[in-house]
């Protein structure tokens, strides 16, 4: 076999439909498009979803659930991470090169989720009540 040999299967390809072409094609005077209004034409166009005018469907339908521009901007921490984390004092940067902040988050709050046995500091970051309350009991401080 060569590259210049190889050809469809027997019955792959067909040849294009030729519309407009005489009555001995089948499709001829109309060519298919029927009689009449805005499709037979030229340029006879309309926007997806237009219904004649009518009012379409989907504004017809009532608007339902909301978006949030700013969902995962904020990432959750949890206290068994921090107690992890090798450094006393920890802002955004500590923790992204710890790996805990995902790309895109520009906010990280601590989460009451497991416990903390060590004095921290936390710098810039936000804390739930019971999260701060846990890491105020354990020594630790929030300078803003």
């Amino acid at each position: 076999m060569f590259l210049n040999t190889i050809k469809p299967a027997e019955g792959a390809k067909h040849a294009k439909r030729r519309v407009g072409r005489g009555i001995g094609s089948g499709l001829g005077k109309t060519a298919g498009r029927g009689h009449k209004g805005q499709k037979s034409r030229s340029g006879g166009f309309h926007k997806v979803g237009f219904e004649g005018g009518q009012m379409p469907l989907q504004r017809r339908l009532p608007k339902r659930g909301f978006k949030s521009l700013t969902k995962g901007l904020t990432v959750e921490i949890r206290l068994d991470d921090l107690n992890r984390l090798p450094v006393d004092d920890i802002d955004f940067l500590a923790l992204a090169q710890a790996g805990l902040v995902k790309t895109g988050a520009k906010a990280a709050k601590v989460i009451l989720a497991g416990k903390i046995d060590r004095a921290l500091t936390l710098r810039g970051i936000a804390a739930t009540a019971g999260a701060k309350a846990a890491i105020e009991a354990a020594g630790g401080k929030f300078v803003e």
